[in-house]
C-alpha cells in the first residue's frame, strides 16, 4: 500500500459518527510495518478492492473499517507459536482498536461474524496469529435486538430468589437414566434448597429419555417440591437440536412441565438462537460447548468475552461460562471479564444473569462469592449436589448452609428461605 492508501484506513474517533460504528479490539502478530498490516486487517474485514480500476472513485470513506489506535511491540524471537510459511520481516506484537460501520452488514448475526471473525480477519496479509478481544456496540445497533426477556430481574421475580445468588444444579448422572430416576433427583434437589435443576448439556432429545416424558415428569416433580417448600423452582430442559427442531422442543419442553430451557448457544448458532428468542415464553439458558475450542489460547481465536456479549445479544436470559477452578483452564481474570459482559449496560438490552461454572460444591461458594464482589450471578453444582454423600436433598441444603454462613458475616440482606 502507498502512504495515501494506508491513511485511508486510519481515522480519529472525533472524526466519525460513533452510532455507525462497532468497535473491535484486536491483539495480532504481524511481520513487516504494523501500521501496513493494521491497514490490511480493516481493508480485507470491509472494502478489499476500495475501487475499481480506471474510475475515480473511493468507497473507503463510506465502508473502509478504520484503526482508531495501534500499539506495537518488537518480538525479537520472531512470532510466539510456530506459523508455517510465515510472512517475512521484523516480527512486532501489536494491540488494535478498530471501528468498523456496521451498515456494511446489519443487524443481522452471521453477516456480523462474517466481517468481524470471518476471512478478512483471520487471512489478513502479514498477520498469521490474530485474536479478536472485544466488541463494543452503538445503542443505534442494539435498538434492532430485542436482548434477553427476563434477565437477571426477570429470573429472580420468577423464583422469589433475591439479595443471593440463584441455585443451580446439573442433574447427575447427566447421561443414561430414564426420565423417573432422573425426576427423582431434581425433586430431591429442589426440597433441599436449589432454585433451578437442569438438564446437563449432552442430555438431548434420546430414545431412553425422551424429552416429552422427561419433561412432564420433572415438570410433575417441580410442583410438587414448589407445595412442599411454598417457593417456585426451574426445570430447563435441555433443547439443543438442529435448528429447525428448536421451536418444536422448546413447544414440547414447556407444554409437558419445563419452564426454561438450555441451548448450547455455539454449536446451535447465535442466529438460531435469536429465532428462538422471538419465540420463547419462558427463560433461554445458554451453554458453552464449542467456546474453548477458538477461546484458549491468548494468541488466536475470539476472547470468549466477545462470545458472552453476543449470546447476550441474542437473547439469553443466562450465560453459563467457564467458571473459577483448574479444571476449567480459564484464568480468573477472563471469567470475570466474562461476568461484567453480561452486568455492564448494554444499550436497552436487560442484562444476562451470569453463571460460572465447573467443579463448584458448598465449599466453594464462599471463594467464588469474594471473586465477583456480587449476588447477581447463577451459582452451578453438580456432583458437589448429585454426589454428596447423603444425597442431592444434603447436598443442596449444604449449599445453602453455606451461603447463610456468609450472608450471616457480612452487611449484605439475611437470606430468605428462598
Amino acid at each position: 500500500m502507498t502512504s495515501d492508501d494506508l491513511a485511508g484506513f486510519f481515522a480519529r474517533r472525533d472524526e466519525l459518527d460513533a452510532q455507525a460504528y462497532l468497535e473491535l479490539d484486536f491483539t495480532f502478530e504481524c511481520a513487516g510495518d504494523p501500521r501496513e498490516a493494521a491497514a490490511h486487517l480493516c481493508s480485507e474485514q470491509s472494502t478489499a478492492q476500495w475501487r475499481r480500476v480506471g474510475v475515480d472513485e473511493d468507497f473507503r470513506p463510506r465502508f473502509a473499517a478504520k484503526v482508531l489506535a495501534l500499539e506495537s511491540t518488537p518480538l525479537p524471537g520472531g512470532f510466539s507459536y510456530p506459523v508455517p510459511d510465515a510472512p517475512r520481516g521484523a516480527v512486532h506484537a501489536c494491540r488494535a482498536t478498530v471501528a468498523h460501520p456496521h451498515g456494511n452488514f446489519g443487524p443481522r448475526i452471521p453477516n456480523l461474524l462474517s466481517a468481524v471473525c470471518g476471512e478478512g480477519v483471520f487471512f489478513a496479509p502479514g498477520i498469521p496469529l490474530i485474536r479478536l478481544e472485544d466488541i463494543r456496540f452503538p445503542d443505534s445497533y442494539l435498538a434492532a435486538f430485542d436482548g434477553p426477556q427476563f434477565g437477571v430481574a426477570g429470573l429472580r421475580e420468577r423464583l422469589q430468589a433475591f439479595n443471593r445468588p440463584i441455585f443451580f444444579g446439573v442433574i447427575k448422572p447427566n447421561i443414561g437414566l430414564p426420565p423417573a430416576p432422573f425426576a427423582e433427583l431434581g425433586y430431591q434437589s429442589w426440597i433441599g434448597g436449589l432454585d433451578v435443576a437442569k438438564d446437563d448439556e449432552m442430555l438431548a432429545d434420546v430414545a431412553w429419555c425422551p424429552l416429552a416424558e422427561r419433561a412432564a415428569l420433572l415438570g410433575e416433580a417441580r410442583r410438587r417440591a414448589e407445595r412442599e417448600t411454598g417457593v417456585p423452582k426451574m426445570y430447563v430442559a435441555n433443547i439443543t437440536d438442529e435448528v429447525d427442531r428448536l421451536v418444536e422442543l422448546h413447544d414440547v419442553a414447556v407444554n409437558h412441565g419445563a419452564n426454561a430451557v438450555l441451548v448450547n448457544a455455539i454449536p446451535v448458532g447465535l442466529s438460531g438462537a435469536r429465532m428462538l428468542r422471538r419465540h420463547a415464553t419462558v427463560p433461554m439458558i445458554a451453554h458453552f460447548p464449542f467456546i474453548a475450542s477458538f477461546s484458549r489460547l491468548a494468541g488466536y481465536g475470539v476472547h470468549s468475552r466477545v462470545i458472552t456479549r453476543l449470546q447476550r445479544l441474542a437473547g439469553f436470559d443466562a450465560i453459563i461460562m467457564p467458571g473459577f477452578g483448574g479444571r476449567m483452564f480459564t484464568p480468573e481474570h477472563e471469567v470475570l471479564e466474562n461476568v461484567r459482559a453480561c452486568l455492564e449496560p448494554m444499550g436497552h438490552l436487560k442484562p444476562s444473569l451470569p453463571v460460572p461454572g465447573g467443579s463448584d460444591s458448598a465449599s466453594t461458594l464462599d471463594a467464588v462469592c469474594a471473586k465477583l464482589g456480587t449476588v447477581d450471578f447463577g451459582f452451578v453444582a453438580g456432583r458437589g449436589v448429585f454426589g454428596h454423600p447423603m444425597g442431592p436433598a444434603a447436598g443442596a441444603a449444604s449449599i445453602r448452609q453455606a451461603w447463610d454462613a456468609i450472608a450471616a458475616r457480612t452487611t449484605a440482606p439475611s437470606p430468605s428461605r428462598v
